[in-house]
């Protein structure tokens, strides 16, 4: 899918390194990590993010039953690589229908988790619940991670967040009952470590939710 490098906070248009400036700015946001277009699911286009991440890449593994990796995408350019990225997997919700989920790693600022989200951003801050016990565990790279719900934002979603290899991580679920994914303790693997593993993920079509 071809398309323009955006911005990760709003999508608008952003302008490459040049004379004036030596990286990517967006009229609104400044200097940012560019949005690359994303890519259709495959596991080439694992591959091609994979391998120019300088965060995790985090996907269930193994996905839950009936679910499929439904689409990927990264900010960050080829000289800093990938500073956030954002897999998308779909399938059968808990209390039926149909499930999404959205993992998005992200340095400090970048703001992608946050467009995702639907909330301002850069960062989750002072949306996320932290007054109170953790929400959702997750066992990320090996390690139980907590994660709290972030406020604020739409009712068609639910919106987690918390830290893991030092960096943030965002989940997020459509719609919001699915947030019951959560509580299951889902295992997430990082991507870059998954080695030849990665060439079994069962590919479905793209969902729009990592468009907007």
């Amino acid at each position: 899918m071809r398309g323009e490098p955006s911005c990760p906070k709003c999508g608008g248009r952003v302008r490459a390194p040049g004379l004036f400036a030596d990286s990517w700015q967006c009229d609104v946001h400044g200097t940012v990590h560019p949005l690359q277009p994303v890519l259709p699911p495959s596991v080439e286009a694992l591959g091609v993010v994979v391998n120019r991440a300088q965060v995790p890449v985090w996907m269930p593994w193994p996905l839950p039953i009936g679910w499929l990796f439904t689409g990927i995408g990264s900010a960050g350019d080829d000289r800093s690589g990938g500073r956030a990225t954002a897999v998308a997997c779909s399938g059968p919700g808990p209390l039926g229908g149909m499930g999404e989920l959205l993992l998005v790693a992200e340095e400090l600022g970048v703001g992608l988790g946050a467009r995702y989200a639907g909330i301002p951003g850069p960062d989750p801050g002072p949306r996320m619940c932290v007054d109170k016990p953790p929400h959702a565990k997750v066992h990320a790279a090996g390690r139980p991670t907590p994660l709290w719900h972030v406020g604020g934002v739409p009712d068609d979603r639910a919106v987690f967040a918390g830290e893991a290899c030092g960096l943030w991580l965002w989940a997020i679920v459509w719609p919001e009952q699915s947030g019951l994914l959560l509580y299951d303790e889902l295992v997430l693997t990082d991507l870059r470590d998954a080695g030849a593993e990665v060439d079994l993920v069962p590919c479905g079509a793209l969902t729009p939710r990592i468009l907007s």
